[in-house]
């Protein structure tokens, strides 16, 4: 432990002293050179900078101060924003006495009230010993933001209250997340409630969060809409309540009715999106406004037919074939949208003559349990690819030996493309563009559950 900084101003200064000098000149026990030494930045900026060795205390790295230490990547996008290259992981997750905590007594909030950030910019054609210090500043949470944050910490740990620490996940929260920690997925720790091994976990700031704290306080270039105004909305109520509890009165409208009320070609392909927006009193995208983009909730309105039925299967993006065959699962594209993302369904149902209906919203993230079946498809998809696509021509069609709907309860792959000239690269040819689908069946559940698939006879206005 370092006693060394007494003051939060002592930390800062001799932070900023580190800007632009190559880590390789800080690394003074060669751990950048060292294999699969995923911390060795931070540790190197630690002992080089610092002058103290690496630890896994209970309290902040500088105890005096009350400063915990975090080293983090950004990166630059092709439109020139700037994006957190990852989520920054805090401490683990005790999972046997974390439960016995208020939020204020509780391990995460003792060690990571104010954070040191140090960030450097990432690029893929540069050394790590190259890198270097860009920014450092002392980062405590907005009122705001703790607020959500502090009902994140309560999601989390009401789960292992319940016995539920081997169902944690990501998407379970919006800013402060539950991420795996451990040499491997096999890291497994005990939980109080339940003999269930459970993932080793740690405390994280989701990389949305992280990329909203870089854009809104280091390069000053969020311009995002904000739903919430007043922190007092968030005193008594979840941000879903808040969100749902506002959208609550227009539910059982039609949508041509709610079109014409809000000013919106019902023709544009996001029209459905932006109802919802402009009831929450939003003027762009609902996906691109602050709490949206650093919760990261991603919008899929869902359509019903007459019986209460989804009309089809829910796609994703279109995955690459050969970046497929580069992935890891536990470091797939799939692995993480389905662990990190919270979706928010928005569901309307056709009635009579083509008119739909606004039926209600719910917020949902897919299970653990599930996730462990999505990689089941996830893995055959790899290895049908590595082995060579089998293709064949039936009744003017041709079909292709992908994971189908009827092979696994969750998801399936199919094409996703404009055409059939829309192709990809495989290893050894081309072929229509294909994703990920979750099945509509199993879409349906998720609506039943959430009460959303009802009789589909009633008075709407």
């Amino acid at each position: 432990m370092n006693f060394t900084y007494a003051t939060k101003v002592d930390v800062l200064l001799k932070a900023q002293k580190a800007i632009g000098i190559p880590f390789k000149y800080l690394d003074k026990s060669g751990r950048l050179g060292r294999h699969r030494n995923k911390g060795g930045i931070g540790q190197v900026v630690e002992e080089g900078h610092f002058g103290y060795s690496p630890n896994s205390d209970a309290e902040p790295d500088f105890k005096a101060a009350g400063v915990e230490l975090k080293v983090t990547p950004y990166r630059r996008n092709f439109d020139g924003s700037i994006s957190a290259k990852e989520r920054l992981v805090l401490n683990i997750i005790d999972y046997m006495t974390e439960y016995e905590s208020t939020f204020e007594e509780s391990g995460f909030w003792k060690k990571n009230k104010s954070i040191l950030m140090m960030l450097y910019e990432y690029s893929v054609n540069k050394a790590k010993g190259d890198f270097s210090i860009s920014h450092a500043f002392l980062y405590e949470y907005p009122l705001k933001d703790l607020v959500i944050i502090k009902n994140d910490w309560e999601r989390i740990v009401s789960k292992v209250r319940a016995g539920l620490a081997d169902e944690l996940s990501e998407g379970d929260t919006l800013y402060l997340g539950a991420c795996t920690k451990g040499t491997n997925a096999t890291s497994l720790r005990t939980q109080p409630f339940s003999d269930k091994m459970a993932k080793q976990r740690a405390y994280s700031l989701k990389q949305s969060y992280m990329t909203g704290i870089l854009r809104r306080y280091i390069f000053g270039n969020n311009c995002d809409e904000r739903i919430i105004h007043d922190v007092k909305d968030l005193r008594n109520a979840s941000f879903e309540e808040l969100i749902s509890s506002r959208l609550r009165p227009y539910f059982g409208r039609t949508r041509s009715s709610l079109l014409d009320e809000f000013k919106i070609n019902g023709k544009s392909k996001d029209a459905s999106e932006r109802i919802i927006a402009r009831i929450l009193g939003v003027t762009g995208k609902l996906s691109q406004t602050e709490e949206f983009r650093m919760a990261n909730i991603l919008p899929k309105t869902i359509r019903l037919s007459q019986n209460g039925a989804p009309e089809e299967s829910m796609s994703f993006k279109a995955f690459k074939f050969i970046e497929l065959l580069c992935q890891h699962w536990e470091d797939s594209d799939l692995k993480e949208l389905f662990e990190s993302t919270k979706f928010m369904f928005i569901v309307f149902r056709i009635i009579e003559d083509g008119e739909q209906v606004f039926e209600g919203i719910t917020f949902w993230n897919m299970p653990q349990s599930d996730i462990s079946e999505v990689e089941k498809v996830w893995l055959k998809t790899v290895e049908i690819i590595r082995e060579g696509v089998r293709l064949r021509l039936a009744d003017n069609r041709v079909y292709n030996n992908f994971p189908k709907s009827s092979d696994n309860r969750i998801a399936h792959v199919r094409p996703h493309a404009r055409d059939r000239e829309d192709v990809d690269e495989l290893p050894d040819g081309t072929m229509t563009k294909q994703c990920f689908w979750l099945n509509r069946t199993y879409v349906m559940e998720i609506l039943k559950e959430a009460g959303l698939i009802r009789n589909p006879k009633g008075l709407y206005k």
